[in-house]
């Protein structure tokens, strides 16, 4: 069996017992609690600085997902090479670290910071599944610490096939080997609403929202389970590249983690509809537009 172990040695996630969810890139909060102790392994806490200094997961270091942004208010774009830098060298990561991501609870945040790593080269990353809402309502151990760490040499290498761009994307809408997938709700897709000047949704590309991988039958949010997922996903071939769009390249998040669980070859598009949406030199299809279709 293929277990989770590179230069740190083997590590909490060769769990021999459970072979098929050793491969998965989400991690059970008691899978967690039960090896805290394991030094060799990560944690990033996603939430806010705020909430991170009230209490958080023991020995978690504080990634507030805004830092993946580079200019959030203007677009999605990622966090660029020089900043994620300076960023990670200050967390004392590495590219074959074994990390585990957490936010709050909803995944939206924890999904957008496992991407954000996933472009600048990390290989060994899972999400929490559920996030710390749920792992602060099973009583289990929680501090208010900052873990002590030595910086980093960290030099940025980004995978450029898990990041999409405008120019991407116009390749993308033209080739049949590739898929795009808008992950806004319905109404947006429709042009019912925009996060940019115009309404619409970019062409060729089809509607699954983000809330499709979430499983809130329960109080706690979790990612859907993989049979769910591939009911989701049933009409996408795993011989195309999927490109991703929501809004800002945030909720879209949740879908590149659901298809990487799924194992396709994925590519999410960081600025997404407020950078397509507002360049007028770029084609859409209107609302109208879009009702025609069967």
């Amino acid at each position: 069996m293929s277990c989770w172990k590179k230069q740190l040695g083997i590590i909490i996630f060769c769990l021999c017992s459970l072979p098929a969810y050793a491969q998965s890139l989400l991690l059970a909060p008691e899978q967690l609690k039960n090896n805290l102790t394991n030094d060799a392994v990560i944690i990033l806490d996603a939430r806010s600085t705020n909430l991170y200094e009230q209490d958080h997961i023991p020995g978690a270091r504080n990634f507030p997902v805004n830092w993946t942004y580079e200019h959030k208010s203007i677009n999605g774009k990622i966090t660029s090479p020089n900043q994620i830098q300076m960023i990670l060298r200050q967390l004392s990561l590495d590219r074959e670290m074994p990390i585990v991501i957490y936010d709050e609870g909803a995944l939206v945040d924890a999904a957008r910071l496992f991407w954000t790593l996933e472009v600048y080269g990390f290989t060994q990353v899972k999400v929490l599944n559920r996030g710390y809402d749920y792992w602060a309502a099973q009583n289990y151990p929680t501090s208010d610490d900052t873990p002590k760490i030595t910086p980093s040499d960290y030099v940025p290498v980004i995978n450029h096939k898990r990041l999409a761009t405008k120019f991407s994307t116009q390749t993308a809408t033209q080739n049949p080997n590739q898929i795009v997938i808008d992950a806004r709700p319905e109404q947006a897709y429709l042009g019912l609403k925009s996060h940019a000047k115009r309404f619409g949704h970019i062409p060729s590309a089809i509607n699954i929202p983000a809330s499709h991988n979430i499983d809130s039958t329960n109080h706690f949010a979790q990612i859907s389970s993989v049979t769910h997922l591939k009911n989701v996903y049933f009409n996408i071939p795993k011989n195309k590249k999927v490109v991703l769009y929501c809004a800002i390249g945030r909720i879209s998040a949740t879908n590149y983690l659901a298809l990487r669980e799924l194992g396709y070859d994925v590519a999410n598009y960081d600025a997404s509809w407020l950078e397509w949406g507002n360049d007028f030199s770029l084609p859409i299809v209107t609302s109208s537009q879009a009702q025609m279709k069967p």
